[in-house]
């Protein structure tokens, strides 16, 4: 732009000096075009990242409260794994004890997906609002009071319902602990940890209730007493862990979650107080944070975390391929003891202990494997393809080779090679999404997935009832390839996680 100065001298005549000032508004373009030049890089095809500075991620033990709170999260997930894997251990006497066929006892696996696919609508919400104290105080007394029913051996329908229960529980648990340890740094190594202790409470629980019931002449449902006295440590260590992590924390972490809250308002953390305070000075309650608020909405703003999340397709694929293997997973580990009991005729203890030793394979391959995913192989991609593969070679051995012994042997080494497959599904979602997304994306996949531990395993039992329980080794081979046919449709993996 320019500018025009007049002088007056002392003659009285005047003199004009023109000034020539850089533009505004092209001082603004260069200075935007510079930064869009620093922080573009869209070569070989690459999505523009929004920034190049290195993202800064926590470590299990940095800062320190991580350590006590990766703790935490690994006790949680022994509960969790035992929960899963006590349904095949106890399928026998539950038949015995409720006169019910093989259908009707598979829906002891397919009520809690009802409670699967709730803790996945919420995860998102109940992290934003209560933050992990909400998502650890939630889950823990889902467990206890589900657990406290189960022992009291009510009537069938009922004991299907409370599964619902145990199911919101498992499925928060997984989302939420999945989601944090995801965006560490070295997910792979410690996501592996995470899983290896699934594996350990998938291992320990057919183990002590087929001991327990065949050695000690306990019934089905006295299992459950050890079962409440877990979930009773489980509300104290994971809540006392997460205290501090209220949901104002979470959103002083997690800006961008901050138009979340009350579906959609676009006021900020601070501002609660003044909301309250514009709605008339009354504080909104507990339960009326779960209801939209009419004020203060921003269009731009509104849109749920999940709902965006699910509307990538990355989302959807990771989801179906943790629901395949999550289904596979469950169905090997709830109806191996009823295949080897009934097709390989082992004892009731021996047959109770290949489901110890498929669990165990998994315990070890995700404490192994999980350092050699990122070692070995250039990114998960590569590395979850191989597993698969193997698996399938082990599982054809498994079904042709009709022997006690060897059977044992092949389902032990399945699990050892399909271990680290869930947390490396995990990792390839927080590479393939912004950070802003994790929470939401994660916490919805792995919600989705874990309610393949429903679907699956009765899809088998109700065929098992018209065929026989030998349907097990085609169905899960089928399986197999199908999530090794999802996986392949996941895209190229970068080395670096989007910020």
């Amino acid at each position: 732009m320019s500018q025009h100065m007049q002088f007056n001298n002392g003659s009285g005549g005047s003199s004009t000096m023109v000034m020539e000032m850089p533009r505004l508004s092209t001082q603004r373009e260069n200075s935007d075009k510079h930064a869009r030049e620093t922080v573009e890089d869209t070569s070989a095809g690459a999505l523009p990242s929004p920034t190049t500075a290195v993202i800064q991620l926590q470590k299990w033990n940095s800062p320190k409260i991580n350590g006590w709170r990766c703790f935490a999260c690994f006790y949680c997930f022994i509960i969790l794994g035992a929960n899963d894997a006590a349904y095949g251990a106890l399928i026998p006497y539950l038949e015995e004890y409720y006169k019910i066929n093989y259908t009707v006892i598979s829906l002891v696996f397919l009520s809690p997906v009802i409670g699967y696919a709730t803790a996945a609508i919420l995860n998102n919400h109940i992290h934003t609002v209560y933050g992990q104290r909400g998502v650890a105080t939630i889950m823990s007394v889902s467990h206890l009071v589900a657990y406290v029913v189960i022992c009291l051996h009510p009537p069938y329908p009922v004991l299907v319902v409370v599964f619902i229960l145990s199911g919101f529980g498992n499925g928060l648990g997984d989302s939420g602990w999945n989601a944090w340890i995801g965006d560490m740094a070295n997910a792979n190594e410690v996501l592996g940890f995470l899983h290896a202790f699934y594996g350990l409470g998938a291992a320990l629980s057919p183990l002590i209730a087929t001991a327990l019931i065949t050695q000690a002449g306990w019934h089905w449902y006295q299992f459950y007493y050890l079962m409440v006295g877990a979930a009773a440590i489980e509300v104290f260590v994971l809540t006392g862990a997460f205290w501090k992590a209220d949901g104002q924390a979470y959103r002083a972490e997690h800006p961008h979650t901050a138009g979340d809250i009350d579906s959609g308002t676009n006021t900020p953390p601070a501002a609660d107080s003044a909301t309250s305070s514009a709605q008339g000075g009354k504080p909104r309650g507990f339960l009326a944070r779960f209801r939209p608020s009419s004020t203060g909405k921003n269009p731009n703003s509104s849109k749920s975390k999940t709902a965006e999340a699910v509307k990538n397709k990355v989302t959807i694929l990771t989801a179906v391929f943790l629901l395949i293997y999550v289904g596979i997973e469950v169905s090997i580990g709830g109806w191996i003891v009823t295949f080897m009991l009934n097709v390989r005729k082992g004892s009731p203890f021996a047959s109770g202990m290949v489901s110890t030793g498929f669990w165990l394979g998994i315990t070890v391959g995700r404490l192994v494997l999980g350092f050699v995913t990122g070692r070995l192989f250039k990114t998960e991609k590569h590395a979850v393809a191989t597993y698969i593969v193997l698996s399938v070679g082990l599982q054809l051995m498994f079904w042709f080779i009709p022997n006690f012994l060897v059977s044992a042997v092949m389902v032990s080494l399945v699990g050892f090679f399909m271990a680290p497959l869930f947390p490396a599904g995990v990792v390839a979602l927080t590479k393939l999404l912004p950070k802003r997304l994790h929470v939401a994306a994660v916490g919805f996949a792995a919600a989705v997935g874990a309610s393949g531990a429903c679907i699956l395993p009765f899809a088998v039992g109700a065929i098992a009832n018209v065929a026989g329980v030998k349907v097990l080794q085609p169905i899960i081979l089928g399986a197999m390839v199908l999530m090794l046919a999802v996986w392949l449709f996941i895209p190229k993996l970068p080395k670096q996680r989007l910020s």
